[in-house]
């Protein structure tokens, strides 16, 4: 049996639908790949089944890593760039805290969710301001001016 150029398109068919159902622009690539290689058999239809896929697995590879090298390069902008960092979104708030920071770590409410802090040893009921994250937990200082307040989202 020899691989025609259709064989290439349901393949790349198939490879967008894959992509569709879990997105990650990764498939998409490979997708596009055998469409270009489609293309070529139907303009060379006398190519080997060996050639195709040497030429699928160099269109491939290029396509996956021009691709990754390109967003690398150009960032997505985004008008919420700490969507996905919970913890992110806290830096430079000002919290209260539950229970004392003693030995560098505490606790405060964010909201409704207690969430692990560090910083300088405090008393419960002290204000700290957010300045950074390390994973899940916030790192704080204490609030340095008394006019500061608290704010609830």
């Amino acid at each position: 049996m020899e691989i025609e150029f259709w064989h290439w398109w349901v393949a790349a068919l198939v490879f967008v639908v894959v992509e569709a159902l879990a997105p990650g622009t990764f498939f998409l690539w490979l997708g596009m790949a055998a469409a270009v290689v489609g293309l070529l058999v139907l303009g060379l239809p006398w190519l080997s089944w060996q050639i195709q896929m040497f030429a699928f697995a160099v269109l491939a590879l290029a396509a996956v890593l021009g691709s990754r090298a390109y967003v690398k390069r150009h960032p997505m902008e985004t008008t919420d760039p700490t969507l996905n960092r919970r913890s992110a979104q806290y830096v430079g708030r000002l919290l209260i805290l539950e229970s004392p920071i003693v030995n560098g770590r505490g606790r405060a409410f964010v909201g409704d969710t207690l969430w692990s802090v560090e910083g300088p040893d405090m008393p419960a009921g002290g204000t700290v301001r957010v300045i950074g994250t390390d994973g899940m937990i916030l790192r704080v200082e204490p609030a340095r001016h008394l006019t500061e307040t608290v704010t609830e989202p």
